[in-house]
């Protein structure tokens, strides 16, 4: 038998702002915070690239598995993140992808290192991202199975979408940029495929953690997306308090019904946010006007303290650069988009959480459109995991 050969890649996916106000679950931007995998796998593939450097050499916590996958980790909250393969979402996601195609496991041995600082439970994608992740992951691994088969970027959205059924988020992390979303509705025999491990927002799948030993494939087309251009001032000042907000509770606490008024306000506002973010010079009081919203931000304030003052004393008349202000996803991060001035607007945003939150507190970033979105690059030179 001949040597065996590892060969390595990174996979990078940035994290993601949905909603942008009055754009509930349609429209989303990807943001430059990134997570990162360093995969280790036995079988090549076609392309490779020039060395790239070293995400990190820390190898923090690790696992094994009998699914010929070993997880290590470094990054935020080390303490919630399971490094089993089957119980990983990041591997769970590789893993159905994996079983569509009739492989039970990854090729032996693969090695997965994820790095990861994007945080959990802020609304900033971080599941969006984990699965976008792990689907890229699997088409690397169903590629090495199978060399001759590999899935196109379109396909590969359609795998995300049966998993994490944000089309805002996922959209915008895999193809990267501004992008508006919708999602087809499914059929009673898509939804109720309990193979797919869907994201928490869907009822759980009977099955547990194992995803099926021939789950069904989904549908082709099930998500759609476009790309909005977005001004080359505008950055987005990231707010992010020290606790975390569910999706399922930032869903649990939305009505039902909603008044015609209401959604009128919101739809008004949408068609005019989404070119009035591509003018240059942007117009502050447009974009400010046109971020405001009625539909999931009054809703949620009983989860985010403080955010109701803050949507309404941060504006463009009290500090210079800003444009508009909203709450990132479900929360409780806040989302500032501004030409300038960002670290005021990040201290007034700060203030208002320590006063009306009994002192939360908060770091914040500046963060610019990932036109790229998620990429994978074949790497030379690294060390073995």
């Amino acid at each position: 038998m001949g040597e065996e050969k590892s060969y390595l890649y990174l996979i990078r996916v940035p994290c993601s702002s949905a909603n942008i106000g009055p754009g509930f679950d349609v429209i989303g931007l990807a943001l430059s915070m990134y997570l990162e995998l360093r995969v280790t796998i036995a079988q090549p593939l076609s392309s490779q690239s020039a060395a790239l450097p070293l995400v990190s050499k820390s190898l923090a916590n690790s696992s094994s598995s009998s699914l010929n996958c070993t997880i290590t980790y470094t990054g935020v909250s080390p303490e919630s993140i399971e490094l089993d393969a089957a119980s990983n979402l990041l591997t769970r996601s590789a893993l159905y992808l994996l079983r569509c195609h009739g492989h039970h496991s990854f090729p032996h041995p693969t090695k997965v290192h994820i790095h990861n600082p994007i945080p959990l439970g802020r609304g900033l994608g971080s599941s969006g991202a984990a699965v976008v992740a792990g689907i890229l992951l699997g088409n690397l691994a169903l590629s090495s199975h199978s060399p001759s088969l590999s899935l196109s970027k379109a396909r590969l959205l359609d795998y995300c979408l049966m998993i994490e059924r944000h089309p805002d988020n996922v959209a915008a992390a895999l193809y990267g940029g501004f992008v508006g979303t919708y999602l087809n509705e499914l059929d009673p025999v898509d939804m109720a495929r309990k193979e797919i491990p869907l994201s928490e927002v869907l009822p759980a799948p009977a099955g547990g953690l194992d995803t099926g030993l021939k789950p069904p494939e989904p549908p082709c087309g099930i998500g759609h997306f476009r790309r909005f251009k977005w001004a080359k001032e505008i950055k987005a000042v990231a707010v992010i308090p020290d606790f975390e907000v569910s999706t399922a509770k930032a869903r649990e606490c939305l009505p039902t019904l909603y008044s015609r008024q209401d959604m009128i306000f919101n739809l008004q506002r949408l068609a005019l946010l989404t070119t009035a973010l591509s003018d240059s010079p942007p117009d502050p009081s447009l974009i400010y006007e046109a971020m405001r919203d009625k539909v999931h931000q009054p809703y949620r304030s009983t989860l985010v303290p403080g955010l109701t003052q803050i949507l309404e004393c941060v504006t463009p008349a009290t500090h210079e650069g800003l444009l508009g202000i909203c709450l990132s996803g479900a929360g409780p991060t806040i989302l500032a988009l501004a030409t300038g001035n960002f670290e005021g607007i990040a201290e007034a945003v700060m203030d208002r959480f320590k006063r009306e939150g009994e002192g939360i507190q908060c770091r914040w970033s500046v963060l610019e459109p990932a036109e790229e979105g998620a990429t994978v690059e074949a790497v030379q030179g690294w060390e073995h995991l």
